[in-house]
C-alpha cells in the first residue's frame, strides 16, 4: 500500500493512479506507448527517455475538448478543478453492468454540491491488457451523468477503462467501431440484452459531463479501496496543454486523521 504520512502536517498521502509506462494497457484500436532511452549512463553518463503516446492511457485526465467541439482544453480547466473535498463511492460492479444515477444517489458517503467524486466499481484491480478489462467493464449510465452535473461536480473520476460502458463508445458498434469485433455479440449471449436498445447513443455519460465543463479522470488505481466509502481531499496534477484533449495525470486522495491539518495564509 502506497500511504505516506506528512511529518509537518500529519496528512495522509494516498495514491490513486496506476504506473505508467512501457506495456501499459491500451485501448483497443489505439497504438502501444513505445518509449526509448535516447541518452543512456553507460554512454552519457545521463539518462532521458523518447516516447510516443496515445494520451488516453493509464490513470489519464480528459478535458472537455476531447468530445466538445470548441470546449475547454487541458490549459483552458480552471486550477481549483483540481483540488478539493469529494467522496469516494464504493459502487462494487460485475461484468458489463451499469452504473445509475440511483446508484450515486444510494452509495455512501452522500454526494454534495461541487464535490470531487470518485466511483470505485473494483475495476481497478482487473487493470491489465485483457478482453475483459476493456470489453466487460462497467459505465456510467447517461442518467448518472445528468446526476453528478446537477450535483456541480468539480471533477468526476472512474476507476474503469472509460466513463461510459463499452458497448456505448467505439469498443462496440458506434462510430468507428466496434475496435472490438465479438463484443456485441459476446454481450448479447452474456447478458441476454440487446446492445443497440440498451446502449444507443455514443458517448452519451461522458459528453454529459464534459459538456458541462467537468473534467473527468479515466482509469482510477492505486490504493483507491482505502478510501472507498469516505469522504478525502483530493489533487491531481495535469499538464497544462494548449489544445490537449487528454494526458496522463497523477492523482493522489489526502485525509486528516488527526483534525489538526490547515492550509498556509501565505505571510
Amino acid at each position: 500500500m502506497t500511504m505516506v504520512t506528512d511529518p509537518y502536517s500529519g496528512l495522509q498521502l494516498i495514491e490513486l493512479s496506476h504506473e505508467w509506462g512501457h506495456g501499459v494497457p491500451s485501448m483497443p484500436g489505439q497504438d502501444d506507448v513505445v518509449m526509448f532511452r535516447a541518452v543512456k549512463f553507460a554512454q552519457h553518463g545521463v539518462m532521458a527517455h523518447r516516447i510516443k503516446t496515445v494520451m488516453h492511457t493509464g490513470t489519464h485526465m480528459n478535458a472537455p475538448l476531447h468530445l466538445i467541439q470548441r470546449g475547454a482544453d487541458l490549459a483552458a480547466i480552471p486550477v481549483d478543478r483540481f483540488f478539493g473535498n469529494g467522496a469516494v463511492l464504493n459502487i462494487p460492479k460485475k461484468s458489463y453492468e451499469v452504473i445509475t444515477a440511483k446508484d450515486l444517489e444510494s452509495a455512501s458517503p452522500g454526494v454534495q454540491q461541487g464535490d470531487i467524486v470518485v466511483i470505485v466499481t473494483g475495476w481497478h484491480h482487473k487493470y491489465s491488457d485483457a478482453i475483459e478489462y476493456f470489453g466487460e467493464s462497467p459505465g456510467l449510465s447517461k442518467d448518472a451523468a445528468q446526476w453528478l452535473v446537477k450535483k456541480d461536480c468539480r471533477l468526476v473520476c472512474v476507476d474503469t477503462p472509460q466513463i461510459d460502458h463499452p458497448l456505448a463508445t467505439s469498443l462496440g458498434p458506434h462510430r468507428g467501431g466496434p475496435q472490438m469485433k465479438r463484443l456485441a455479440q459476446d454481450y448479447q449471449k452474456a447478458t441476454g440484452l440487446d446492445p443497440k436498445k440498451e446502449h444507443p447513443e455514443w458517448n452519451a455519460a461522458h459528453k454529459t459531463l464534459l459538456g458541462a465543463g467537468i473534467p473527468t479522470i479515466e482509469q482510477v488505481g492505486g490504493d483507491v479501496d482505502v478510501l472507498a466509502g469516505k469522504r478525502a481531499t483530493f489533487a491531481a496534477t495535469p499538464w497544462k496543454f494548449g489544445y490537449g484533449d487528454a494526458c496522463p495525470v497523477r492523482f493522489v486522495g489526502m485525509i486528516d486523521p488527526a483534525g489538526k491539518c490547515r492550509i498556509d495564509a501565505g505571510n
